[in-house]
């Protein structure tokens, strides 16, 4: 399986739709790779990550309207994650990463990736 997951500098971005890359996981293989992401655009998203063949998303925070059109893409999401990439996969991996279910509703935080 495919995780994709907002990051900047081996980090976990806070906003999911401001981040400068997604670092893709391999559930078999074990192997990470970045990709850029292509801008924000709203709604577009969701629709690249799934071409790349994405199953799930581990995020910080992540608008409802994403959080929708992932869920129509047959895309699961985890939000509430924070911390460096490495570990939050770990912990993904054994079963403990657990979605807060938060809705991001302000964007005045947008730029907190770049930070």
């Amino acid at each position: 399986m495919l995780i994709a997951i907002p990051s900047e500098n081996n980090m976990v971005c806070p906003h999911f739709g401001h981040c400068a890359e997604f670092t893709i996981y391999d559930t078999i293989s074990k192997s990470i790779k970045p990709v850029p992401s292509p801008g924000h655009v709203p709604g577009a998203l969701p629709v690249f990550l799934k071409q790349l063949g994405v199953e799930l998303v581990i995020a910080g925070g992540m608008g409802g309207s994403a959080q929708d059109l992932f869920a129509s893409q047959g895309v699961k999401v985890i939000v509430g994650a924070s911390g460096k990439i490495d570990e939050v996969i770990a912990v993904y991996e054994k079963g403990q990463l657990v979605s807060t279910g938060s809705v991001c509703s302000e964007h005045s935080h947008a730029g907190d990736c770049h930070s």
